[in-house]
């Protein structure tokens, strides 16, 4: 008899794999376009181009813990995720009529605002219909279908302008609606089962004094290594500073993402059966072993070796990261645990990022890797040591 590969799998989380595959699609059709829609189109500066992005990425990290706290408090999860949705949709829409840069940065944050709002919220609801014993492998499995749409969006943008040139970006961009606004449709249809409202009398909700000592030991481990996990644009940069073409770079992109979608499943099951901090460790020294070789390598070829690892890395992180937080946090406080965590690590990002080109401007690109491959060896050697002293141990 064969064994399905997804078996088991609830229902809501296929269909919250499905609203990712669309609204990640949506996404990476329109992200490698918009440097050349705003200078090119709009006629904005290149500085502008920093500006919008690094204000869009602010606006989805700031907004998580605030939407997980809420997400909370209300005791729902499904209309903050359908809000995210929608505003996703909606700030393309704008991006697509922009006369100006200026109406574009709006687009791009309304769009970052609904991330922000949706994340922690789905994540919670993808938590709640699962268990211990199948949680890695079901976040593993929503994170191969939101990077399947990371591996369709970039190809269609390059089918777009290999077929009809730069001149049409603005089209490009409402073709992008189109599978935003599916991924509303198909997430309006999760069930969720809403708890009885509060009364009177009621003890307090739990919120961040009931997380565990063991949260904040990982979230520190886990802010060790964001300081040196800078953003992808410097391994699109390094592959640049390499000689290679701007098709090529997508390309290798895209494999990377690939490995990512193909691997992200069988990395979360593994986490069920180790534990989920020993996968991460690995995936953190993937990490280290990645950036050591952008920050020596020199010629082409390697990056074909490098980005398929830094997939390799990301699946064994990711999913498997999210599904722990989930194990640490009641129940009652998940999205605040997720909200705070994802906002931290991902503001420490944005530090990285900057950083990273201060690094490079100053000592080269060697500096801005070996320092990333420096971060990501210390925190595997925290998480390593606080795993083994067993105060990473989950209630």
């Amino acid at each position: 008899m064969r064994r399905r590969p997804f078996r088991n799998i609830p229902r809501a989380a296929w269909l919250l794999g499905f609203t990712s595959l669309f609204a990640d699609l949506s996404s990476e059709l329109v992200y490698p376009l918009i440097p050349i829609f705003l200078t090119a189109t709009l006629g904005a500066p290149v500085a502008a181009v920093g500006l919008v992005e690094g204000i869009a990425e602010a606006t989805a990290y700031a907004t998580r813990p605030f939407a997980g706290r809420w997400s909370d408090r209300t005791g729902a999860r499904k209309p903050f995720v359908v809000a995210g949705y929608g505003l996703a949709a909606v700030g393309k829409a704008i991006l697509f009529v922009a006369p100006a840069w200026g109406f574009a940065l709006a687009g791009r944050a309304v769009d970052r605002f609904g991330k922000g709002v949706r994340t922690p919220p789905r994540d919670a609801l993808l938590a709640d219909v699962t268990t211990p014993a199948d949680r890695g492998r079901i976040f593993g499995f929503h994170r191969a279908f939101d990077t399947l749409g990371a591996v369709i969006g970039p190809l269609a943008a390059l089918a777009f302008l290999a077929v009809v040139g730069e001149e049409h970006l603005r089209w490009a961009i409402g073709i992008a609606i189109i599978p935003a606004v599916i991924s509303v449709a198909v997430v309006a249809r999760i069930p969720e089962r809403r708890p009885p409202a509060r009364r009177d009398g009621d003890p307090p909700a739990p919120g961040l004094r009931d997380l565990p000592a063991a949260y904040w030991l990982f979230l520190g481990a886990t802010g060790l290594f964001m300081v040196g996990n800078s953003s992808d644009a410097f391994l699109i940069l390094r592959a640049k500073d390499l000689g290679m073409a701007t098709t090529a770079v997508v390309l290798a992109y895209v494999v990377y993402n690939a490995v990512y979608a193909l691997l992200s499943y069988p990395a979360g099951t593994l986490s069920d059966r180790l534990p989920r901090p020993a996968v991460i460790v690995g995936g953190y020294l993937v990490f280290a072993a990645v950036y050591l070789g952008f920050a020596i390598a020199g010629s082409q070829a390697v990056i074909w070796v490098l980005f398929p690892l830094y997939g390799a890395y990301i699946a064994a992180t990711e999913g498997i990261t999210k599904a722990f937080i989930a194990d640490l946090a009641p129940a009652a406080a998940r999205t605040t645990a997720l909200g705070l965590f994802q906002g931290v690590t991902g503001g420490l990002v944005l530090a990285a990022s900057l950083l990273a080109g201060v690094l490079w401007d100053a000592f080269g690109p060697g500096a801005t890797f070996g320092f990333g491959a420096a971060t990501a060896l210390l925190a595997a050697l925290a998480t390593a040591a606080l795993l083994a002293t067993g105060r990473l141990r989950t209630p």
